[in-house]
């Protein structure tokens, strides 16, 4: 897995070190919008409406609507300033509750907790605190500039950290139109209903469900691979680097052959000088014989 941010978890005098990673993620079937001609993905380009023309990336900057066409521009000195003061590298906790106090609404998303350097021992003993008290913590986090109110408990082991809503992100119910009121219901039809609700009633496995949509529409994508039906539009610069690519490889291997022959050939030649040079320097030894002297 991927670590999004490092930091620590902290409550009362605790600190435990650790890393971060995404515990779930996004399977939506992404579909390029194509030119119907060529098949080539369409660009979107940033378009002033005003003046009419295509701006740069120089030309941006970040402003607040405080009422409608009205805004408020913050520099990039600024917001990174307040980013700066308010980045805390770390999980507060700062209450204990239980985790059916809350509801599943206020649930926003899941990530994974594992222990950083040196913090294997106490990331064990908030797991194990937080099992036996059958409890959760609720902490404060910044991520990406943004605080986060979140909920840290226990999952199959391993720690998790779930952001949750601030109360006033959540839309008031109230607002929601033609919500019938309470009454008295028909006591047969709800007797029928609840009988139906029992018989359906079972334990939640997860790995029953499937998005039937998505499973449908990659076994067609892959029936059309399978066909031959798949497009590609390669660019003029894709072409250059898949050439560029095969030529580099290739002027490897001739260049790593060449190299190779010459190398052989020099150890060759090195080895044949060296043997004439042997040769040429070592000189056959004279004998010389010394005559006895005559015994007087």
């Amino acid at each position: 897995m991927h670590t999004m941010w490092k930091g620590s978890i902290s409550f009362g005098l605790v600190n435990i070190p650790i890393k971060m990673y995404s515990a779930t993620e996004d399977k939506d079937i992404k579909l390029r919008t194509l030119h119907k001609e060529c098949h080539s993905p369409i660009k979107y380009e940033k378009v002033c409406p005003n003046c009419e023309k295509e701006v740069e990336q120089d030309d941006l900057v970040k402003g607040y609507e405080y009422v409608k066409g009205k805004y408020v521009i913050l520099s990039d000195e600024e917001l990174k300033q307040l980013k700066e003061e308010h980045e805390d590298k770390s999980v507060k906790i700062i209450d204990f509750v239980k985790l059916e106090d809350i509801d599943p609404i206020y649930f926003n998303r899941s990530y994974f907790l594992g222990p950083g350097e040196n913090g294997s021992k106490a990331y064990s003993l908030l797991r194990e605190a937080l099992e036996d008290s059958k409890k959760i913590g609720v902490a404060e986090i910044t991520i990406r500039s943004k605080q986060q109110l979140a909920i840290v408990r226990v999952y199959k082991d391993c720690l998790v950290m779930e952001t949750v809503h601030y109360p006033d992100e959540v839309r008031n119910v109230g607002d929601v139109p033609s919500v019938p009121e309470r009454k008295e219901v028909d006591k047969k039809e709800l007797d029928t209903a609840i009988t139906l609700i029992d018989q359906l009633t079972t334990e939640f496995d997860p790995e029953k469900y499937h998005d039937d949509y998505r499973e449908a529409v990659l076994r067609l994508v892959q029936e059309k691979i399978n066909k031959e039906e798949g497009t590609t539009t390669p660019t003029d610069s894709d072409k250059s680097n898949v050439v560029d690519l095969m030529s580099a490889l290739q002027a490897s291997i001739e260049r790593t052959k060449d190299q190779g022959g010459k190398t052989a050939k020099k150890k060759r030649e090195a080895k044949a000088d060296g043997s004439e040079k042997k040769s040429s320097s070592t000189k056959p030894k004279k004998r010389t014989t010394r005559k006895k002297k005559a015994s007087s």
